[in-house]
């Protein structure tokens, strides 16, 4: 086994919800073994007040000042760090033509609903944005748990990442 880190890039569209929560959650429980990014393709250039709160709740030291919402253009360009893993978080966003990603990384959908179109008062959209981090931490504590040697083979890992996303949540 290796101590290889593997490089995960979530997208999503405006890159200010599902993508930063999952970015947050992978670099929390990912423990050194994982470097998380996100990106979007048409970034909303600010993070969501409510996907920050649920990160903040789970992490209260987590630096979220490094946080910021980002094309994905940025993640194709010659100089850009390799991917392993490119996730998508929203239907959207995966309905989408990508950029060409370098390297070839493994690819997988793990679709959630939009919290931030929620309509109703503050309470209705916490808890909204509540229920989708909670639907995103199971699905990274599944990727995290997996053994080293799946990530090692790219047709084992594809497999893996993708079986992650059909499992109920």
């Amino acid at each position: 086994m290796t101590g290889k880190v593997y490089s995960v890039l979530f997208l999503c569209t405006g890159n200010s919800s599902r993508s930063i929560m999952s970015e947050a959650l992978l670099t929390v429980l990912g423990r050194g073994r994982f470097q998380a990014y996100s990106a979007g393709s048409r970034p909303a250039g600010v993070v969501n007040p409510f996907a920050a709160d649920q990160i903040r709740r789970f992490d209260p030291g987590f630096p979220m000042a490094a946080m910021h919402s980002k094309s994905w253009l940025e993640f194709a360009q010659a100089g850009a760090p390799h991917m392993d893993f490119i996730i998508t978080v929203c239907d959207s966003a995966a309905g989408e033509v990508c950029p060409h990603w370098p390297g070839h990384p493994t690819t997988a959908h793990w679709g959630y609903p939009d919290p931030a179109q929620v309509p109703g008062d503050d309470g209705c959209k916490r808890e909204a944005f509540r229920r989708v981090f909670e639907q995103i931490r199971k699905r990274v504590e599944q990727f995290v748990s997996l053994p080293l040697e799946w990530l090692e083979d790219d047709s084992v890992r594809r497999e893996a990442v993708r079986a992650i996303a059909a499992r109920k949540l």
